[in-house]
């Protein structure tokens, strides 16, 4: 079927399919608002590698039998929040931009998550697109930043949003 959007879990198969995502969506989210040096010195190979290593609390998206999306999920790692789950990766390829993946990403970790009360997330400062989004969806900027230093010596800003989920009707039929 063309045009034909499946969301599901992750399996270690799906491996390269998320490296492939990772690696293309970061040149295309992030050129021109993280060192180009930093986004040079990334390789496919590792994306794949890291993929391989970390398959467990995935969605894929698949278009057309081909992985074009991730979203992965945890319980929250910041010591300031309690019963609160982390939204720790979501990336779509460009192309695919507009088709309502990433919002189904999203409702599936929802989904996964629903056992907290909140759901939080750390996003670039710089990403204006991605906060747009995030924002859409129904998260907030809660005031707290923080500055990462990557391998390279350059560092990035990131700010943190959090969703009160606990209101929510999460289940089968939910819907962002």
């Amino acid at each position: 079927m063309k045009n034909h959007i499946i969301i599901r879990k992750a399996t270690i198969d799906d491996a390269e399919g998320k490296g492939y995502v990772h690696y293309h969506s970061w040149n295309e989210a992030y050129t021109g608002l993280i060192d180009q040096n930093y986004l040079d010195s990334r390789t496919l190979t590792n994306c794949v590698e890291t993929a391989r290593k970390y398959p467990q609390n995935t969605y894929v998206a698949l278009f057309d039998d081909k992985i074009v999306g991730f979203a992965c999920y945890l319980k929250c790692r910041d010591d300031d929040l309690e019963d609160t789950g982390e939204i720790n990766a979501i990336y779509v390829l460009k192309k695919y931009y507009g088709l309502g993946i990433g919002k189904q990403l999203m409702n599936m970790c929802f989904k996964e998550l629903r056992e907290y009360s909140n759901i939080s997330l750390w996003v670039l400062k710089t990403n204006s697109h991605a906060i747009k989004f995030y924002e859409h969806i129904g998260f907030e900027k809660d005031g707290k930043e923080k500055t990462v230093n990557l391998n390279n010596g350059s560092s990035i800003v990131e700010i943190r949003m959090t969703l009160d989920i606990a209101g929510l009707k999460i289940g089968e039929s939910y819907e962002i």
